[in-house]
């Protein structure tokens, strides 16, 4: 891994610290995880930096490691690298959703964008943005393919508008291996991909885009992006109405099946 696509040093220092105050204990990553509620797999992801905690896990950790305060106060300096400033608490949020469901109108959900259509997509944005910024943004989108693998594994359900699988972004060759990497993703048994066919005169979703989360913890957030400005939603009333447009719109789409077959006939056609 080249030195601009590692994580950032401060994330490296905070797992090095909790390393090394677990190995002090004695413990294995598996110990620490079950004393604070989560995965050794969790444990492994904080240690080698991949894993921005939230401040109640900061706290968790300082008392289950018998800290001195230290892991308290490199935590004020903890940054999530490569994704935009906007972007980053939807970011934390994902890394450990244990349900996201999502409505795609214009692009792919970053989750499902293979490098090549990412990288494009990530071209176009105007105004330009410079190589090794783009490059950074690309490597941080391909580092949250992670939820894929997590255990347990999430449930993941993503609604697309026809149209978005219309366009060859990229290229016909590019949207080809998209569209296949697609019917692979929709094979997962934790991954639903449905198709919202254009024939529909009228659905739940003409607000825009909009994906919703919940939480270990059983929280749920939604997360709205616009043109210049994207927000994580928690207001209750808020989050509700988008809960229902959600299901709403799963029972206007496609069935699972007719998708998987509709995106099977496009990728044919490449």
């Amino acid at each position: 891994m080249s030195r601009e696509n590692q994580p950032p040093v401060s994330l490296q220092m905070f797992g090095e610290l909790v390393k090394c105050r677990r190995e002090g204990k004695g413990w294995t990553q598996a110990r620490l995880g079950k004393s604070l509620g989560y995965s050794e797999s969790w444990v492994r992801k904080l240690e080698s930096g991949g894993y921005k905690p939230k401040p109640e896990q900061v706290e968790v950790l300082e008392f289950a490691l018998d800290g001195d305060g230290s892991i308290r106060r490199l935590a004020k300096f903890l940054v999530r690298d490569g994704f935009p400033e906007w972007f980053a608490e939807y970011a934390n949020l994902e890394a450990e959703a244990i349900v996201l469901q999502s409505y795609n109108t214009h692009v792919l959900h970053g989750l499902l964008q293979t490098e090549a259509y990412a990288r494009a997509v990530l071209a176009a944005r105007v105004p330009a943005s410079r190589v090794e910024e783009a490059e950074r943004w690309l490597q941080a989108r391909m580092s949250r393919k992670e939820i894929f693998d997590r255990t347990p594994l999430p449930t993941l359900t993503f609604v697309i508008e026809a149209w978005v699988l219309m366009r060859p972004v990229g290229g016909r060759a590019v949207m080809k291996e998209q569209l296949r990497h697609l019917l692979e993703l929709g094979q997962l048994p934790n991954v639903s991909i449905q198709v919202m066919p254009i024939e529909c005169e009228a659905h739940a979703g003409f607000d825009g885009p909009m994906t919703l989360l919940e939480t270990p913890d059983h929280r749920i957030a939604g997360y709205a992006e616009g043109q210049v400005k994207s927000r994580v939603i928690t207001n209750p009333h808020e989050v509700s109405i988008m809960v229902q447009r959600y299901g709403t719109l799963r029972s206007q789409a496609l069935t699972i099946g007719e998708s998987a077959r509709f995106i099977q006939e496009l990728e044919q056609q490449l």
